[in-house]
C-alpha cells in the first residue's frame, strides 16, 4: 500500500486508488461534478483539481490521477484555489440565471460548489448560449441550457442500466446531451439520471414545481413495488407523499431505484378506500365498522373455524402475523400468500431464497436464469447480473425471449432442458468457480422447484463455500409470508376446497375470487382495485407509506419501514382492524399494541425480530430424480408499470405504460 501525504498528513492508501480517494481518506473535501463512485472516470469537469508533487507545476484532475509512493498532495494552495475558481467561472459562463424557478434549487451541486469554491463575482459580458430541451419521456423533464456536460447520465445509461439511449452530439460549444433519434428513455431505471444530474438539466417531470426540499418531511421506508426491498426515502408534505428517493444500501439497491418505485407514489392519493362499505342488493353502500364486524361475526357464528386469509403482494409482516393470530384463535390454519395459484412445495426456506444475495450475484461467473423476466421482475437485480456479465460471466436463459441488457444465450421455453442439460451449459458451469441459478415465478408456477434443485445439483451450483441457488420472487410480501406459514400444500386450490364461510383478503388484488362465490369476502385494503370490486365487505386500511411495518425481501433480508403520513378518512392500520375484529369474534389474539404485536411475531419467528439477513436454515436434501417439464408460455408480469394496486391508480404509471410500452403518442399538456 503506497504512502502519500495529503496537506501534511501522511497516510497509507490502497493500491490503485486515485488522488481524489486518497484525499477523502484524509478527510479532505474535493469538489466534483463528473466523478461518481459507481461510474467510470470521465475527468471532464476539471473541478477536482489539486496540486501534486512530484509532477508538473500545474493543477491536476485528482479523479483520474492514480496515487504513487511518496506523493505530496495539496488541496488548499493558492494555485488550487485559483484553478477551481477559474473552472467554476467557465461552468457558469453559459449557465442560465434561473435558480428561483429551477426544481434543483436547494439541493443543487452547482449552487453549493459555486458558493464554496467560486469567485463571488462574474466577469461574463458575452451572450449565453441556449440549447433546445429534449424529449426524454414522461418521467424526465429537460432544460438542457443548464447542462454542464458532466456525462453522468450517459455513463449511467451505458454502464449500469445497459441501455444506450443517451449520448452526446457534436463537440465543443455545440455539444449537446440527448436521447438518440429524440426517443424517450424507456428502460426501468431511467429516472436515476435525475439524482445523478448535478445541475437542473434533468429533473423530475411529475414532481415539477410541486415543492421545495425544505418544506418536506423525510421518512425512511422500503419499496414494495417488487421483492428487492430497495431502501427509499419518502418526502411528504402534510398528508401527501410528494416523492420517493433512493437511500444508499450497498447490499440491496446501491443508490438506485426503479422508475416504478420512484413514481407510483402519486397513486397513494387516488382511488383510495376511506370508508367502510358493505354489499347490499348487489351494490356497495357505505356502512359503519360495528355493522361490518357484526356481519362477519354472524357469518362465523355456527362455524368459527371456517375462516381463511389470503395475503396480497404489498402487505407487511405485522399484518400477516395479526391475521395468522386471529385465525389461530378461531381454530383455522387456512393461510395462503401465493394468490395467483402457485402451489410449489417449500421443503425449506433456503430452497425458496435468493441465497447468493444481490451483491453475491455480481461475483458469479456462470448464471442460468429459469422462468424469470428479470428486467421487469427485479430491475435492480438485472443491473447486478449485468455487472457479472460485463466481468465475463456467461448467462443462459430458459423461457420466452426478452431484451436483455447483457449478452445471453436463450435455451428455449421447455423446462425439460433442466433434465437434459445442453453441453454448452454444462461446460460453462464446469469451468465456473461461482456458478449460480435464478429461478423465477414462471418456473415456480409450473412446479419446477424440485427439477431446478436437481439440475442445480448436477451443475454444482451449491458447494461447501458457495450457495448459488436463487429463487427470485417479485412480490414484496412473498418471503415474509412464507416465513409466517402463508403456504398451503395445495396453494389456493386447497383454500377453495375448504369452502370457508369468511375469506379475509389482505390487499389480495391478483387472486381469482370466483371459487369463493359462497364465502363472505372481506377485503382489508387501501385501493379500489380488483379485490375491492369482488368484496362483500370493504374495511379501509393503510398503505405502506401510512404505517410502520416489517418487510422481507427475496434474499431473506428483514427490513423496517416507517410511517410517513396518516391514512385518509376512516382508513386504519391493518393490524388495528384485525385486533378490533378479534374483539367482535370474541377471541384473544395476544396483543393490544403494535409493540406487543411485534414482540409476539418475533417470538413466533425470531428472524423477524431483527433487521438483518435471516438465517433460513440449510438447503433440503435433493431428489436427483426430480424432473421439470412443461413449456413456459409467458411471464407473470405483463406490464412493468402496472403490477400492483398503487401503480394502477397512478396517473404517471398509466402514462408510462401507454407511451413507453404500448407505443401511444406522447400527450401534450393541452391534451
Amino acid at each position: 500500500m503506497p504512502k502519500v501525504t495529503v496537506d501534511g498528513q501522511e497516510l497509507e492508501v490502497p493500491a490503485g486508488a486515485t488522488v481524489l480517494q486518497a484525499a477523502e481518506l484524509a478527510g479532505k473535501e474535493i469538489p466534483r461534478f463528473c466523478y461518481h463512485e459507481r461510474l467510470s472516470i470521465a475527468g471532464n469537469c476539471r473541478m477536482c483539481l489539486v496540486e501534486v508533487k512530484p509532477g508538473p507545476p500545474k493543477p491536476q484532475a485528482s479523479c483520474a490521477l492514480p496515487v504513487a509512493e511518496g506523493q505530496e498532495i495539496r488541496t488548499d494552495t493558492p494555485m488550487v484555489k485559483k484553478a477551481r475558481e477559474g473552472v467554476m467561472e467557465f461552468l457558469l459562463i453559459n449557465h442560465p440565471l434561473d435558480c428561483p424557478i429551477c426544481d434543483q434549487g436547494g439541493e443543487c451541486d452547482l449552487q453549493d460548489q459555486s458558493v464554496a469554491y467560486g469567485r463571488g463575482t462574474s466577469r461574463t459580458k458575452e451572450h449565453r448560449r441556449a440549447v433546445t430541451s429534449k424529449n426524454m419521456g414522461p418521467l424526465i423533464s429537460t432544460t438542457m441550457t443548464r447542462c454542464i456536460h458532466c456525462t453522468r447520465c450517459v455513463r449511467f445509461s451505458e454502464e449500469v442500466a445497459g441501455v444506450d439511449e443517451i449520448g452526446a452530439l457534436y463537440r465543443g460549444e455545440d455539444m449537446q446531451i440527448t436521447t438518440y433519434l429524440e426517443k424517450a428513455a424507456a428502460h426501468e431505471l431511467s429516472a436515476n439520471v435525475i439524482d445523478l444530474c448535478p445541475v437542473g438539466a434533468l429533473t423530475s417531470r411529475p414532481y415539477a414545481f410541486e415543492a421545495r426540499p425544505w418544506e418536506l418531511k423525510k421518512t425512511l421506508s422500503i419499496d414494495v413495488s417488487d421483492a428487492v426491498g430497495a431502501n427509499i426515502r419518502l418526502d411528504s408534505r402534510g398528508r401527501e407523499v410528494m416523492r420517493a428517493l433512493p437511500r444508499i444500501n450497498d447490499d440491496v439497491n446501491e443508490e438506485w431505484i426503479s422508475d416504478k418505485a420512484r413514481y407510483q407514489v402519486d397513486g397513494l392519493t387516488k382511488r383510495r378506500l376511506d370508508k367502510v362499505f358493505m354489499r347490499k342488493k348487489g351494490g356497495l353502500v357505505e356502512a359503519g365498522w360495528d355493522e361490518a364486524f357484526k356481519a362477519i361475526a354472524a357469518q362465523l357464528q355456527d362455524a368459527p373455524k371456517s375462516i381463511a386469509a389470503v395475503a396480497g403482494d404489498l402487505v407487511d409482516c405485522e399484518t400477516m402475523f395479526a391475521a395468522k393470530a386471529l385465525l389461530k384463535a378461531c381454530g383455522s390454519e387456512l393461510l395462503e400468500g401465493r394468490q395467483t395459484g402457485m402451489d410449489y412445495d417449500v421443503p425449506s426456506l433456503a430452497a425458496v431464497n435468493f441465497n447468493t444475495g444481490f451483491s453475491g450475484i455480481e461475483t458469479a461467473d456462470a448464471i442460468l436464469i429459469v422462468g424469470s423476466h428479470v428486467r421487469w421482475e427485479a430491475a435492480l437485480v438485472n443491473a447486478r447480473i449485468r455487472k457479472a456479465a460485463m466481468a465475463g460471466a456467461k448467462v443462459f436463459v430458459v423461457g420466452p425471449e426478452w431484451e436483455t441488457t447483457y449478452p445471453a444465450t436463450f435455451l428455449g421455453n421447455d423446462l425439460s432442458v433442466l433434465s437434459k442439460l445442453p453441453k454448452t451449459l454444462k461446460d460453462a458451469f464446469k469451468a465456473a468457480d461461482r456458478p449460480a441459478m435464478i429461478l423465477g415465478g414462471a418456473a415456480l408456477a409450473k412446479g419446477a422447484l424440485g427439477g431446478a434443485l436437481a439440475a442445480a445439483d448436477k451443475l454444482g451450483v451449491v458447494t461447501k463455500d458457495w450457495n448459488g441457488f436463487n429463487v427470485l420472487h417479485f412480490s414484496a410480501a412473498r418471503m415474509g409470508g412464507l416465513m409466517l406459514g402463508y403456504a398451503q400444500k395445495g396453494g389456493m386450490a386447497d383454500i377453495a376446497k375448504a369452502a370457508p364461510k369468511v375469506l379475509l383478503s389482505l390487499g389480495a388484488d391478483e387472486m381469482d375470487f370466483e371459487p369463493f362465490a359462497d364465502s363472505l369476502k372481506v377485503y382489508i385494503g387501501h385501493h379500489g382495485d380488483k379485490g375491492a370490486h369482488a368484496a362483500d365487505i370493504i374495511l379501509p386500511a393503510a398503505s405502506y407509506a401510512e404505517k410502520d411495518g416489517t418487510y422481507v425481501n427475496t434474499e431473506g433480508r428483514v427490513q423496517f419501514a416507517e410511517k410517513a403520513v396518516f391514512a385518509p378518512g376512516d382508513a386504519r392500520e391493518d393490524w388495528t382492524i384485525l385486533r378490533a375484529l378479534a374483539d367482535a369474534l370474541k377471541v384473544d389474539v395476544g396483543f393490544d399494541s403494535f409493540a406487543e404485536l411485534q414482540a409476539a411475531m418475533a417470538k413466533d419467528v425470531p428472524a423477524l425480530g431483527e433487521e438483518a439477513v435471516a438465517n433460513l436454515g440449510k438447503m433440503p436434501k435433493v431428489d436427483t430424480k426430480a424432473k421439470a417439464d412443461g413449456v413456459i408460455e409467458a411471464y407473470p408480469i405483463k406490464d412493468f408499470y402496472l403490477t400492483n394496486s398503487i401503480a394502477r391508480a397512478s396517473a404517471v404509471m398509466q402514462q408510462c405504460s401507454d407511451e413507453l410500452l404500448n407505443g401511444d403518442e406522447l400527450k401534450e399538456a393541452a391534451e
